[in-house]
């Protein structure tokens, strides 16, 4: 059997950023063949990997990269919030949101875009998992573009510039001072934020929300006169919009004004007018249903300890 001294097992760390005595192991089935336990322990990773697929990811980190006209907004997932402070996921979720900006919302096709000479943003992933020892995915990405203006961006949460835990974009079309529109944007994108709205205004809302709307008012007033019910459901609807609607909203920064109404009155000191085009919100973890757990049991069974 071949001699494992440290240095070997360091160096095969340093390749692999696998674990000490993973690596130690590796070398020793290998007879210190350092490429050969290379191989073995990529192995052996991805096959974690797979084993750790199926466990729920709902914590992570939102990713956002913004470039000129152009930026995207990721949501990369982990088991756990401790995963968010490793430098390594950190670094995982900037790529991610890098590709995103360069490859578009399709998670299919960031996954598939290469990263390094011989590896894609789906290997890359694979790899942390086997590092990391959590299971990862990317669960969504946006992507928005302006012809001529600004995207404003905030970031709830930050742990690192353009890493967080609620990641929003804002587009706004405009050929104003681009200083003041940008600062516009990231009063707004801190808006969206905090209010959560659903849609841009009421046109953009999904068909099956806005029916849900209109059945829950017709049965809270059932038995009224048709064209009475018809009048409370149109004002119902509008009440809502309020509510969901992004230029409908009472905008944080001023109680006395709907969002639509501050970016009217923003066109003065921008010098050109101004139209918000889209958004995106990335909440870390929303709609995720996250497993109960026993973590008492989980600690027992880190530490190899049986009940």
């Amino acid at each position: 059997m071949a001699n494992i001294t440290a240095q070997m097992v360091k160096e095969l760390r340093e390749m692999t950023g696998a674990g000490m005595m993973d690596c130690k192991a590796a070398l020793a089935e290998t007879n210190g063949d350092i490429e050969a336990a290379v191989d073995l322990l990529r192995k052996k990773g991805l096959s974690k990997a797979a084993k750790k697929a199926g466990r729920v990811a709902a914590e992570g980190l939102v990713g956002i990269w913004v470039d000129g006209p152009r930026a995207a907004v990721v949501e990369v997932n982990s088991e756990t919030d401790f995963v968010a402070r490793n430098e390594q996921f950190q670094g995982l979720v900037k790529m991610v949101a890098h590709v995103a900006y360069k490859t578009g919302d399709d998670v299919a096709a960031i996954l598939a875009a290469p990263v390094t000479s011989s590896g894609t943003v789906a290997d890359a992933l694979s790899s942390a998992v086997a590092t990391i020892g959590e299971n990862m995915s990317l669960r969504r990405a946006g992507v928005l573009a302006v012809s001529d203006g600004v995207i404003g961006t905030y970031m709830h949460n930050a742990v690192d510039p353009g890493l967080g835990k609620i990641g929003v974009l804002v587009a706004l079309e405009s050929t104003g001072a681009k200083d003041e529109l940008a600062a516009l944007g990231r009063m707004v994108a801190m808006h969206v934020a905090a209010a959560s709205p659903l849609a841009l205004d009421f046109a953009g809302l999904d068909p099956s929300v806005v029916a849900r709307e209109k059945a829950i008012l017709a049965e809270k007033n059932a038995g009224k006169p048709e064209n009475v019910l018809a009048k409370i459901v149109e004002s119902g609807l509008k009440t809502y919009a309020k509510e969901v609607c992004l230029l409908d909203q009472l905008y944080i920064h001023d109680g006395g004004k709907t969002v639509a109404q501050a970016l009217k009155e923003a066109e003065g000191k921008i010098g050109a007018p101004i139209k918000l085009t889209g958004f995106a919100r990335f909440a870390l973890g929303e709609g995720i249903e996250k497993a109960e757990s026993d973590f008492a049991a989980e600690v027992a069974a880190q530490a190899g300890l049986k009940g």
